[in-house]
């Protein structure tokens, strides 16, 4: 039996915005069991924002969650990590209005994570498993999840720019795939654009140690990529803390073409308006035997 999870002890980061350009403090604290995953504004007297569905802003540029009159935005990094580490319960207390960019991955959100430790809890964890497809799709964008006996993502996109082209990436998530294949990736943006997006409001918080820059021949980081196909990679990880959303571990396989957030909480809600297309299941249906259970969710037999 798969139990749902918190962290052991509380533990925090600062860093900057992406897009707010703030300096913010973030401290993410154990939780009860069966609470999920709920952001505090502490600089706003406490106002809760729960992870789910209800509270998602539509946003082209990052995963905004809403609640009386507070938002906090850019959390999808944060979220994919809290997914793959298999957390149910978490609180996750911010002094600002966005989670603090780090590095750009989700890799330095893992490593606290890892800090803080892991603890099972009194309560049966349980899926969202996947019975018919249900997609969406509009201006040659599209995202459909298909029935699966575990959590698989097979995305593709399609730039212009020379240096990012076509790419497309197939993953099975699970804790130590995460870790090794997608975590490091960070989010992307173009030098063009950059005067464009600070007169938007956005990504004043941006630099060379949080954002690959593209430049129009080049890649400005010094370092470069730190994948061949670091932007899919990127995207399959922004896809996985979208679908947090959804409040439950899912089992199904997804595919995604050009895909961004906006679509993403799209699909999330029409899985949540199609009852019968889904069920609520305590354990994977996939035999323990397969490969394909091995490979997915070999880490959730992991006891901290």
């Amino acid at each position: 039996m798969m139990l749902e999870k918190t962290i052991k002890k509380e533990v925090s980061c600062t860093g900057v915005g992406l897009h707010t350009g703030k300096q913010i403090q973030l401290s993410l604290i154990p939780a009860d069991k069966g609470e999920g995953i709920v952001f505090v504004r502490s600089d706003l007297g406490g106002i809760r924002i729960p992870a789910n569905a209800e509270h998602v802003v539509p946003s082209n540029f990052a995963t905004i969650l809403a609640s009386e009159g507070a938002t906090v935005q850019t959390v999808e990094h944060l979220l994919a990590a809290v997914s793959a580490m298999e957390i149910d319960n978490l609180v996750i207390d911010l002094n600002g209005a966005e989670v603090p960019a780090l590095d750009g991955s989700a890799f330095p959100f893992i490593a606290l994570l890892q800090k803080a430790g892991l603890v099972e809890q009194n309560k049966k964890r349980s899926f969202i498993e996947i019975l018919k497809p249900i997609g969406v799709s509009e201006k040659g964008k599209s995202v459909t999840i298909h029935p699966g006996s575990a959590f698989e993502v097979s995305c593709r996109i399609d730039f212009s720019h020379p240096l990012i082209a076509r790419q497309s990436y197939h993953y099975w998530h699970g804790r130590s795939a995460f870790i090794s294949e997608l975590s490091s990736a960070r989010t992307f943006g173009f030098l063009k654009d950059y005067d464009f997006l600070k007169e938007q409001g956005l990504a004043l918080g941006g630099s060379l140690d949080n954002t690959i820059v593209v430049g129009e021949d080049e890649i400005l980081n010094e370092k470069g990529l730190r994948y061949a196909d670091e932007f899919v990679r990127h995207k399959v990880l922004d896809l996985i803390g979208d679908f947090v959303m959804l409040g439950k571990p899912i089992l199904g396989r997804l595919e995604a073409h050009c895909s961004g957030h906006n679509l993403h909480a799209k699909l999330v809600q029409a899985i949540i308006e199609n009852k019968k297309a889904w069920r609520i299941v305590d354990m994977p249906t996939a035999t323990s035997s397969s490969p394909l259970c091995r490979s997915a969710y070999q880490d959730l037999q992991l006891t901290a």
